[in-house]
């Protein structure tokens, strides 16, 4: 594991995009002139942070930085605020590769839009965006469906990265997130949660091909995706749901008789971020599980 070094950081009120770019290129002859660095990045990881998700968004991001070396830029929006700027934070973060005097070069611009600014992220973004490199884009809390903002960055997103958890509106929501299925691919935080648990009901078949009831203990959006999943996997579009509220998913059931627990341990968010930042691709099963789940049903 790379072993991080100081920080080199910048930071202006008021700036256009040429400052930033200014002040990028500035960190990053610095953090050379200091140590033998290389600027390797891998992507640009856009995340789209309304005020309520600022700490969470900033906590999955640590200690990514050397497993997925990439700009990343962290948009705040501030559309209620009194003034139409951008003030920016430029960050240039070094990480020491082991058993070599070489060291690893990763990026963090930070920028709050204020006013009117905050509905033309796009334009702003843009400029910043790493030429050739795959462009993926985290959006904390229910996206505002058909609003501007999220219309103009899913068009220069290669992939999107939710976690309906986050949602109120589930699962009526999945039937807004499959309309973006031709335009980006997508990945879900709340299904790469269920992964342990749909791994371990794949071992059950053909024990579970006549299955009519699935009981869920978890979050809404937990169960919604594994019912979902069975749905499509058994096509049976009338397998009921029942779901007990829980923080995280704690157990199921298949028609009243308990699941036994699947091995292991769940991740950590970051490590489940970290991971969906490594797939290029649409997830074909994980659609048909959207669809499945937000498909006319019957609850129990």
């Amino acid at each position: 594991m790379a072993t991080a070094l100081n920080d080199l950081t910048w930071f202006g009120e008021d700036v256009c995009l040429a400052d930033v770019d200014t002040a990028l290129a500035r960190l990053r002859a610095q953090a050379a002139a200091e140590a033998a660095s290389m600027r390797t990045s891998v992507m640009t990881h856009l995340a789209w942070v309304p005020a309520a998700w600022v700490g969470p968004a900033r906590a999955a991001l640590e200690g990514m930085a050397e497993l997925h070396p990439s700009r990343t830029i962290l948009l705040f929006p501030e559309p209620d605020a009194a003034d139409n700027r951008i003030d920016a934070q430029a960050e240039v973060q070094r990480w020491q590769v082991p058993d070599t005097d070489r060291g690893l070069v990763t990026e963090v611009v930070e920028l709050t839009l204020r006013g009117a600014l905050a509905g033309a992220p796009a334009s702003i973004v843009e400029p910043l965006l790493i030429s050739d490199l795959p462009v993926f884009l985290r959006w904390r809390g229910e996206p505002p469906w058909g609003a501007p903002e999220l219309e103009q960055l899913v068009g220069v997103t290669d992939r999107l990265i939710v976690d309906s958890t986050e949602w109120d509106d589930v699962p009526d929501a999945y039937q807004q997130l499959a309309e973006l299925f031709s335009r980006c691919a997508a990945s879900d935080i709340a299904w790469a949660r269920t992964s342990r648990w749909r791994s371990h009901l794949a071992t059950l078949w053909p024990g579970i091909a006549d299955v009519r009831t699935v009981r869920v203990r978890g979050t809404a959006a937990q169960a919604w995706l594994l019912c979902g999943w069975l749905r499509s996997r058994l096509g049976r579009d009338e397998i009921a749901l029942e779901h007990d509220p829980a923080e995280r998913l704690e157990a199921v059931a298949l028609d009243g008789e308990s699941v036994p627990l699947p091995p292991g341990d769940p991740p950590a968010p970051s490590d489940v971020l970290s991971d969906e930042l490594e797939r290029f691709t649409p997830d074909p099963v994980y659609e048909t599980a959207v669809r499945a789940a937000s498909a006319p049903r019957a609850e129990a």
